[in-house]
């Protein structure tokens, strides 16, 4: 963590539990100019490229400060409905007209450049 967290230049390591440690970027700034990038330029090969194409969405949507409306939000919360586990029961609550957004499908699972 402390590696990756050297080689981005922002963004803080915590520890979570005895055997769990988190790195996380928090800026929308660092995420926007710093984060981003990396992943546009060195793309995730895995299904975790979905989630990585609906958190940009997200990252946009909150650029663009949508995320300060109740219609901003509600499409936060659609993403987030399509995102790795999904919603959690208190979100599920708040936003009872949640419409999942549809996942990007992976096209291609290869390394572009192994350099």
């Amino acid at each position: 963590m402390e590696l990756i967290k050297s080689n981005f230049g922002v963004g803080n390591i915590t520890k979570q539990g005895k055997d769990c440690v988190q790195y996380r970027v928090t800026s929308l700034r660092d995420l926007t100019n710093i984060i981003i990038p990396h992943f546009e330029k060195y793309p995730l090969i895995t299904q975790k490229r979905n989630d990585y194409e609906l958190f940009k969405q997200v990252v946009y949507l909150m650029s663009c400060k949508e995320h300060l409306t109740m219609n901003g939000l509600q499409k936060i919360v659609n993403i987030k409905a399509s995102i790795n586990l999904g919603l959690s029961d208190e979100l599920k609550f708040a936003f009872p007209n949640i419409i999942p957004v549809g996942r990007p499908s992976v096209q291609d699972l290869q390394i572009m450049d192994p350099n």
